[in-house]
């Protein structure tokens, strides 16, 4: 999910860049493809915190169990 995730990141990303040099920056079409990018990063940063999140909650519960053990 998150190598799909950089994958479309990055093709959006030259997406923006191609149509910010053929049409310049306040292009309607520049713009929405930053907007798109934009979201596709807090998508993104969602995931990464989720999976950081879960880790660290994998990592209290085995230290819990070692504890126990």
């Amino acid at each position: 999910m998150v190598r799909d995730l950089l994958n479309e990141l990055e093709k959006k990303r030259q997406l923006m860049i191609k149509s910010g040099v053929e049409y310049g920056l306040q292009n309607p079409k520049t713009i929405r493809l930053s907007k798109e990018l934009d979201r596709l990063m807090n998508e993104y940063d969602i995931e990464d915190i989720s999976n950081k999140l879960h880790r660290a909650g994998q990592l209290k519960k085995n230290a819990q169990y070692d504890f126990i053990q």
